[in-house]
């Protein structure tokens, strides 16, 4: 007896449609669900199998037996004799028969089942579309909106479901108040306990925020004319960057700023006010630790390439500038490079007796410093 129920059918087709998941996979969870439903309520332990007719949307119960030459157990075994004489002539032993058992009022039992796990891979599938759409936006920016702080985590609302902004990767200058629309840096996204979305987690202090910043803002980034060689981060307070083009004709400096600095300023706006020095990469490491010293003008600087070590010489009046309040701008210039840079002033290299022999002048390339 088969059990018809064409309105859930096309429903089933409907729901998954909208969730973005395909028929069929609704179809065989059904299918699984309503075994274990035919098994729980007719207290059956037999080898039972479901089908949903995926056309007019019946479906059956089938029991399957194994052709045996002695019956050993009723329920799951049925004898080549019994087999040959209720089914006819051409079964071997070994074989399997489907035999249909679908109870009368299996319907209604079916329907319910079906509903339920229809919710439930609904569910499931709704998070791992979610987990499959983030995980492959690991590094990029996302934006969205506060929802709420708890136990120092920010709560963004991503639109499908939320990103999870915690305490170490939050800017101290910031605050984040409800409905604030912010940009984030997608740090990591990982699937946690069973029956709970993804989590996703990200970052406002990342160097990777600010690099993907400035793609958005520079067509010439995006096009590949302008490439960033190195970033580096004290976030909130400054940061720097090295840029590059192979194109002598392309300033990179110039490109990232922007005309009248408006690429650099929308930049520095989403950050909320974080200052930025933008450099020019250079492959000579005495320019290039030169440049990353921006804004303070070098004199001359003398590197050591297999200590990665470098001795810089800067006008007295430029000392404070180059070393920067507590230190802060050799500090990033030295995370930008990759170098130890040790800055001394004229007067202080003459009286400590500097050895300028192996120093080179250097002339700083063009910088932009958003103060």
């Amino acid at each position: 007896m088969a059990t018809k129920d064409k309105g859930f059918l096309q429903a089933l087709k409907e729901v998954g449609a909208e969730k973005g998941i395909a028929p069929e996979i609704l179809f065989e969870a059904v299918e699984a669900a309503l075994v274990s439903a035919y098994k729980r309520n007719f207290n059956t332990a037999s080898n039972a199998q479901v089908t949903l007719d995926r056309e007019t949307g019946e479906f059956h119960v089938y029991a399957q037996k194994r052709v045996v030459e002695t019956v050993e157990n009723p329920v799951t075994e049925i004898s080549l004799e019994d087999a040959t004489k209720e089914y006819g002539d051409g079964y071997v032993v070994d074989d399997v028969i489907e035999i249909e058992v679908t109870p009368a009022n299996f319907g209604r039992i079916a329907a319910q089942t079906a509903k339920q796990v229809v919710v439930q891979r609904i569910r499931e599938a709704e998070r791992g579309i979610i987990y499959e759409e983030y995980s492959n936006r690991s590094s990029d920016i996302l934006t969205g909106i506060v929802q709420r702080t708890e136990n120092n985590n920010v709560y963004i609302d991503l639109g499908k479901t939320e990103a999870v902004l915690g305490y170490a990767e939050q800017i101290p200058t910031e605050t984040y108040k409800y409905n604030d629309r912010i940009k984030v840096y997608v740090v990591e996204v990982k699937k946690i306990s069973k029956g709970m979305h993804p989590q996703i987690l990200v970052s406002r202090t990342h160097p990777g925020l600010l690099k993907r910043l400035f793609e958005l803002e520079v067509p010439e980034i995006q096009e590949g004319i302008v490439e960033i060689k190195s970033v580096a981060r004290e976030p909130g307070m400054r940061s720097k960057i090295a840029v590059y083009s192979a194109n002598e004709e392309v300033d990179p400096v110039g490109s990232c700023v922007g005309q009248k600095g408006m690429r650099v300023q929308a930049v520095v706006d989403e950050l909320r006010g974080e200052k930025i020095d933008i450099v020019k990469w250079n492959e000579d490491p005495a320019k290039y630790i030169a440049n990353s010293l921006s804004p303070a003008k070098v004199v001359s600087v003398a590197v050591n390439e297999e200590k990665k070590m470098s001795r810089v010489i800067v006008p007295d009046y430029q000392l404070s500038l180059a070393i920067g309040k507590e230190g802060q701008n050799a500090r990033l210039a030295a995370k930008l490079t990759g170098w130890k840079i040790d800055i001394k002033s004229e007067s202080q290299a003459a009286e400590e007796g500097f050895d300028t022999d192996d120093m080179v002048n250097v002339v700083s390339e063009e910088s932009f410093s958003v103060n």
